[in-house]
């Protein structure tokens, strides 16, 4: 059986139904998972602590959204554990960012890009797929201007794939998979405000 190639619909039809792919770094395979649990972060339960408090208040952040979508992808994939993030995934996430239906929120400092997180999202939820930082607390101010952005927008669901520390330390929790079924099912319903 051929593998069925990284395209917007195939993915698209893929979140809608609550699975979510990765690439096997050895095998350059396309492996689809479902996690039972699942982990989300509640959008009203992000847990900022006092020194990314301070950090948000002292450092001179510039956000932005939509405007390194590529760029965060690829910085997310430069691991040197290898990644699961493969230029097929790059250039499948792109296709459906430039059609709207996925997103990144960048972090800069002094005009270089330091954080940022990228995800799909399909009418009031967002699938955060991955982020990253080159300098401390880049991904938690990322994480937390993406909370906040989506609350801005209306969103309902925020999914987070697998509980890691990090992300627990977040507020990040996990649901067993028929709750992520039904909350799925209602973001889907949802129309939040333009994200960008």
């Amino acid at each position: 059986m051929r593998p069925v190639p990284l395209t917007p619909r195939v993915l698209e039809f893929a979140y809608r139904q609550g699975y979510f792919p990765m690439c096997d770094p050895d095998s350059g395979e396309t492996n689809w998972y479902r996690p039972d649990p699942r982990a989300i972060l509640p959008l009203d339960g992000f847990h900022c602590s006092q020194s990314l408090a301070r950090r948000l208040k002292k450092e001179n952040w510039q956000i932005t959204r939509n405007q390194a979508f590529a760029e965060i992808m690829r910085h997310c994939a430069d691991r040197e554990e290898g990644s699961w993030i493969s230029e097929e995934f790059i250039d499948a996430y792109t296709a459906l960012q430039q059609s709207g239906r996925a997103h990144s929120l960048e972090v800069w400092l002094a005009g270089k890009l330091v954080g940022g997180v990228y995800g799909v999202a399909l009418g009031g939820g967002f699938f955060a797929e991955s982020m990253f930082h080159r300098v401390t607390d880049g991904s938690k101010v990322a994480l937390y201007h993406l909370v906040k952005r989506l609350g801005e927008c209306g969103y309902v669901l925020l999914e987070t794939q697998f509980l890691t520390p990090h992300l627990q330390s977040l507020g990040a929790i996990e649901i067993p998979d028929a709750e992520y079924e039904q909350r799925l099912k209602q973001a889907l319903q949802v129309q939040p405000a333009p994200f960008a």
